[in-house]
């Protein structure tokens, strides 16, 4: 009887210590440097307690959401424990110090260094930032275990980490469709959890005006709202019937660059000129070369009607629009669009030639007059936001009529028009089309996901396969100028948050490697082997995504 009940001791260990939840360090973006020893195991049990710096409210925020993520992850729950000499996880700013005194990165202000013993849990980084960072690599790296668990096996490791690129960006349209605040915050969480940092958040179109501006109190009313939508991918003919509208007032706004701020996310807004403004000109007709009527578009495309070039109340409607822009976004980037900006109008326009006459421009063999003509529109915006302290982005259209030095160039019509950017010594954020769209079709098999575009394929390999520094068409010194890649997501055909996500993801996935680790840490096979674990989180999070991946 003694030795069946030795067995039984003996089978229930067995049992147990297989069943035993364990950590792995394989998480998405994979880190700089892991090192770890699986022989020994450090036990985060129920109740661990967490210390911090209690006078830093920065550092008691990260605290709380690292608290949150290991509870919801693996159901172990932490108790803070301000300043606690013996608390099993720790965080703190004691990074040590670089050898020499030159000025740190934006990269660098971000490393962390996470380590496992059998001490427990430290987390080390230069800013508060880097923690933030830290705390999301330990909730990628728990098990997720429905339930609960009352402990979980860490093995020991040292992780050393830093962010390859200064900018990592991802785009919403929501022009085109209108979202809601709570479900742009929790896109922002989905950011935060791929260590994205910069939130492009693209406010108007000729389909519709959704930013607030005080100045002009119709201008998001009337703006807003369009009589109808076209049904169907491209421009079908058919329309729903349906009035769609929706806008964001400027305290809205401020609550997400709140929230956005909190997860170290940057808000880039974007104010699309001078074309992309038929919402607009609905609003403020004879703000338009022609006059008349401006519906708010009801179909996708390219809309002719632009604000005129060459009347003096452009300039005076887009000052006070930025203005008040710059008063709610405190980002250092103010995007401009420049994009898609037809000149039919103003080469038939008398205000337009005329303005271009007293300019003095002329075709020079490399920029017709009325692409020089909207480059001093973008001359005066970027001169009037300047003096705000900030910086203009444009779509890389805006290199066809000169451009000043202070530019940033967005590349989306492949990668070329980065390439002669930097070449000419500007700064560039590389977001080709053909790598970086997600709107676009994420399966070969278009009828195994739901109907967007089927002008191209960018799957996740094809996100993942992507190289912003384009070593064999820019010098190391051009490189510098690439501050990083973006992903967007454009919404002519995308109208629901579900669809949103599905759209989104595991394609971040993909787009964090490309943003966060070096060229050598890529592997697109290892990559798929480290996705299971994070489609689980989004479960966690309730967010839809494919489940395919190519």
């Amino acid at each position: 009887m003694r030795h069946l009940f030795s067995t039984i001791f003996l089978l229930s260990l067995f049992c147990a210590t297989a069943t035993a939840q364990r950590a792995d360090y394989d998480v998405i973006p994979l880190p700089k440097l892991v090192k770890v020893d699986s022989a020994r195991v450090f036990n985060l049990q129920q109740g661990a307690t967490v210390a911090f710096d209690a006078n830093n409210p920065e550092i008691y925020r990260i605290a709380q959401f690292l608290c949150e993520w290991v509870g919801e992850t693996s159901g172990v729950g932490l108790t803070l424990a301000p300043n606690d000499k013996k608390a099993v996880v720790c965080l703190s700013l004691d990074y040590p110090a670089a050898d020499d005194a030159a000025e740190l990165t934006e990269q660098q202000k971000e490393a962390y260094i996470l380590k496992v013993d059998k001490r427990g849990i430290k987390i080390i980084a230069r800013e508060p930032v880097g923690l933030f960072r830290a705390a999301q690599t330990l909730r990628k790296s728990l098990p997720v275990v429905k339930g609960g668990a009352q402990s979980i096996e860490l093995p020991f490791v040292e992780i050393r980490d830093e962010p390859r690129f200064l900018y990592r960006g991802v785009l919403l349209d929501c022009g085109r469709h209108y979202f809601s605040v709570d479900f742009i915050k929790k896109f922002l969480d989905v950011m935060a959890l791929h260590g994205s940092n910069q939130f492009h958040w693209h406010l108007t179109e000729d389909q519709g005006w959704r930013f607030e501006v005080k100045a002009y109190p119709q201008l998001a009313v009337k703006g807003s709202v369009r009589a109808q939508t076209v049904i169907g991918p491209g421009n079908s003919g058919i329309y729903d019937g349906v009035p769609y509208g929706g806008y964001y007032t400027q305290d809205e706004c401020r609550e997400i660059v709140r929230y956005a701020a909190e997860r170290y996310i940057n808000v880039v807004p974007e104010i699309d000129l001078p074309g992309h403004m038929q919402s607009a000109l609905h609003v403020f007709p004879h703000l338009g070369c022609k006059g008349g009527s401006y519906p708010v578009r009801t179909y996708w495309g390219v809309s002719r009607e632009v604000l005129c070039g060459g009347n003096p109340e452009t300039l005076t409607f887009l000052k006070t629009v930025l203005g008040e822009l710059c008063d709610v976004f405190p980002s250092k980037f103010i995007h401009i669009g420049g994009d898609e900006c037809p000149k039919n109008r103003w080469r038939e326009c008398a205000k337009c030639q005329a303005k271009i006459k007293e300019l003095g421009l002329k075709d020079d063999g490399r920029h017709s007059p009325e692409n020089q003509l909207q480059s001093y529109i973008n001359r005066e915006v970027e001169a009037f936001v300047k003096e705000r302290g900030r910086d203009i982005i444009g779509w890389d259209e805006i290199l066809e009529g000169g451009l000043s030095g202070g530019s940033i160039i967005m590349s989306w019509r492949g990668v070329k028009g980065g390439i002669a950017a930097a070449r000419q010594g500007h700064r560039v954020i590389m977001s080709p089309n053909v790598y970086s769209y997600i709107d676009h079709p994420q399966l070969k098999d278009y009828g195994k996901q739901p109907r967007t575009t089927d002008s191209y394929l960018v799957s996740a390999s094809k996100v993942y396969s992507f190289e912003p520094l384009i070593p064999d068409s820019l010098t190391v010194e051009q490189q510098k100028l690439i501050l990083g890649p973006q992903v967007n997501l454009w919404t002519e055909h995308v109208a629901y948050p579900e669809h949103a996500f599905y759209q989104l993801l595991p394609r971040l996935g993909a787009a964090s490697e490309v943003q966060w680790c070096l060229p050598a840490q890529k592997d697109f096979e290892e990559f798929k082997k480290r996705l299971p674990r994070l489609k689980k989180i989004y479960d966690l999070m309730g967010v839809t995504y494919c489940r395919q991946i190519e």
